[in-house]
């Protein structure tokens, strides 16, 4: 078929299609392409920068090239000077009139912050499926008492919904991280050239608004040479922060399996049996989990080490390669995340045992004394140590010591009588009773904690609802794009 045959049939084609891009479009680095050279030929149309009727040319040939590179077996080379030959080949060489005010340069930069963008979205979505289920676990267990460590020992009781809290809140930070990242990821570099713009009056803003980005970068060294480093280095810094918390939630549940006995575990279905020990069940899923975001953690710091010490204009830090395979690996992070959390099965009664079995109510007696009985707390902490101390020697539990020898250390550490009851020496070391009462913002109280689960969720809804709304802007963007370039392409 001739070259004009071709086009027209192509132009009969876009006049009847809708508008927008198929779901079952590859989105490729062929395929940005194709999009920055669709939004290039529009915003020279409409600037009069090349005529309109080898603007429609121009943009029906483009149209052919992306529709002959969708077929099976195409090359979908994401080299322009691959486009543009094709495009010549179909459109005549006036059309490479395209490359008008751009290079490779800009391209390529544009072409990446597209491919950034997405995966930061991607990631972004998985990231609310662990904050979900931590929310939801945390739900079931507002009264559920549990061990609190320092140091690795013991320290002082608190809830599970407390501390589900605290990793669900360390999510909720690295979405607002990912968001901050966003904005300066999604501004455009098109229209800077090589480094220093064209001759041309390229509008920029144009062509950031056709391809769905918030704005430009304004200087058009930047754009290329220095904001292609720390788009990238910041959103691999946000990825890296947010594996370290999910390394310590991993490890805080893996070292349950310490206990031969543990208040929480793994559901059978996501453990593994020993090939020689039939007793053993491995937490497999925890191991895979600490793994990845291990790996999330060395993969960012690689994003960073390939642009470090190296002068700009550069290629060894242009890519976008190593920031989108870290962030599918801080997918299936997120992914096994969420997994553990809703496959964990408490025992809220061993967890309270945990607690009754040491001495973590201990500062609870201490604030007890300042409380009821005016006593320097630096004074009832001395008596709570020295209470732990006996307690320890005879081999007592805090609820096993009885009322004479709660009396006895006190009178033999200061020499005076206990300045408050013995009751209320016994409510102090009551780990439930020490929770319930604590009054602190943000604490574990069981009101405060339901206070701060129905905040938590509010946040998860604006946070899927900032999502829905980026990724709304981004669809009208791209069916805008769409429409005036076909509407350009059905004008020859």
């Amino acid at each position: 078929m001739s070259r004009n045959r071709r086009l027209s049939a192509l132009i009969v084609g876009l006049a009847l299609a809708p508008a927008g891009v198929s779901a079952q479009e590859a989105r490729d680095d062929f395929h940005r392409l194709g999009q920055i050279n669709k939004a290039s030929i529009v915003m020279l149309a409409e600037a009069g920068l090349v005529p309109e009727p080898l603007g429609a040319t121009i943009a029906a040939g483009i149209a052919q090239v992306i529709a002959d590179q969708g077929e099976p077996g195409s090359r979908r080379s994401s080299d322009y000077l691959v486009f543009e030959e094709l495009l010549v080949e179909v459109a005549g060489r006036d059309a490479s009139r395209l490359h008008t005010g751009r290079s490779r340069q800009d391209i390529g930069s544009t072409s990446r912050r597209l491919a950034v963008r997405d995966a930061l979205l991607a990631t972004y979505e998985s990231l609310l499926a662990p904050r979900e289920a931590l929310l939801a676990l945390a739900e079931q267990h507002t009264g559920t008492v549990i061990p609190g460590y320092t140091h690795g020992v013991q320290a002082q009781p608190t809830s599970l919904a407390h501390y589900l809290l605290a990793f669900a809140a360390a999510l909720e930070r690295d979405a607002q991280r990912l968001e901050e990242a966003y904005a300066r990821v999604n501004r455009s570099p098109l229209g800077a050239a090589a480094l220093g713009t064209s001759g041309f009056p390229i509008d920029r803003e144009r062509l950031a608004t056709l391809l769905g980005f918030d704005g430009v970068v304004e200087n058009s060294y930047d754009a290329n040479h220095v904001s292609s480093v720390d788009s990238k280095t910041e959103v691999a810094s946000a990825l890296a922060v947010s594996a370290v918390a999910v390394g310590q939630f991993s490890e805080d549940v893996h070292i349950q399996y310490h206990d031969p006995v543990p208040w929480i575990v793994l559901d059978r279905s996501l453990t593994g049996i020993s090939s020689i020990m039939p007793q053993k069940r491995n937490p497999i899923i925890l191991e895979r989990l600490r793994q990845v975001a291990s790996t999330v953690l060395g993969d960012a710091q690689t994003v960073f080490l390939n642009a470090h010490n190296t002068s700009t204009g550069m290629i060894d830090y242009r890519g976008a390669d190593q920031i989108i395979e870290t962030a599918e690996k801080a997918r299936r992070m997120y992914e096994l995340y969420a997994s553990v959390v809703n496959g964990l099965v408490v025992n809220p009664e061993r967890s309270l045992a945990e607690v009754d079995a040491d001495y973590a109510t201990m500062t609870e007696v201490a604030d007890t004394l300042l409380r009821h009985a005016d006593i320097p707390f630096r004074v009832g902490h001395h008596y709570a140590s020295e209470l732990t101390e006996f307690g320890r020697a005879h081999g007592k539990r805090p609820k096993e010591l009885t009322a004479e020898e709660l009396l006895h250390v006190y009178e033999e550490t200061y020499g005076e009588p206990l300045p408050v009851s013995v009751d209320r020496i016994r409510e102090a070391l009551d780990p439930e009773q020490m929770v319930a009462g604590r009054r602190g913002l943000g604490g574990p109280q069981p009101e405060e904690t339901r206070r701060m689960l129905r905040e938590s969720g509010s946040r998860l809804n604006a946070s899927r609802g900032w999502l829905e709304a980026t990724r709304g802007a981004l669809h009208d963007a791209e069916t805008a794009l769409e429409t005036t370039f076909d509407q350009l392409a059905a004008a020859r």
